[in-house]
């Protein structure tokens, strides 16, 4: 993979960028997408912040490369930290994390969320994190897909400011990924039950416990909440 031959992921996750927004791309590693979209003229200025030296580095080293400094700022730090409200931000992107790591770098950040009108999220795991957060700070789901790669399966999420109201099976698998019931939707889910029957079963030779009994219960209401949607 490189600036001009993204991971299929990371393509998709370009797909759902406007043109001419200002993006800033967090965790942005080697800052692969932002150089891909300038590229593709899809965008002409971004943001690539990192918080660990080496990838800092290298997304300098990068856009360096590539000839972009002038449209692509790299910054060094935390989150959301790295944007200014005079930046005016209106694309977020965030990439490559779990999703309780990528709601908590939103939650510490929210006061920068501003002038922004769309967060495009992939998390590896727990995007369910995500919707939660989106439901309690008034932003709304209005794309989602699920894709398959190098025997990974990433979820992506488009959110825009508004309310929603998702049921406990909404939060957990997506309200429109459970409408679209892809093959790749259905094979996560699968697996998922698979795993959850296999932890289920180990808790049921243990010794039995106020604890065990609650992982039990929760696992008992996962379950039936995927089993009724596939």
């Amino acid at each position: 993979m490189n600036a001009k031959n993204l991971s299929e992921r990371l393509k998709t996750v370009a797909s759902f960028v406007e043109e001419n927004t200002i993006l800033a791309d967090i965790g942005s590693d080697h800052a692969y997408l932002p150089c891909y979209l300038v590229h593709e003229g899809i965008i002409t200025q971004a943001i690539a912040g990192e918080v660990v030296k080496g990838p800092f580095e290298s997304a300098q080293k990068q856009v360096r490369n590539e000839g972009l400094e002038k449209q692509i700022e790299v910054r060094f730090g935390n989150g959301l930290d790295v944007i200014q409200l005079t930046d005016n931000v209106q694309t977020i992107t965030i990439a490559g994390m779990g999703g309780p790591l990528i709601a908590s770098i939103l939650e510490a950040g929210k006061e920068k969320l501003s002038t922004v009108e769309n967060l495009i999220l992939q998390p590896n795991v727990h995007a369910k994190s995500i919707r939660e957060w989106a439901q309690k700070e008034n932003w709304k789901i209005v794309n989602e897909t699920i894709l398959e790669e190098h025997d990974k399966i990433y979820e992506i999420l488009l959110l825009q400011k508004g309310q929603m109201e998702l049921t406990e099976q909404e939060l957990l698998v997506g309200p429109l990924l459970m409408k679209e019931k892809s093959s790749v939707f259905h094979k996560k889910w699968t697996n998922e039950l698979r795993e959850w029957q296999r932890i289920k079963d180990q808790l049921n030779k243990t010794t039995e416990s106020q604890e065990v009994q609650h992982k039990k219960e929760e696992l008992e209401g996962k379950i039936a909440l995927v089993k009724e949607v596939l």
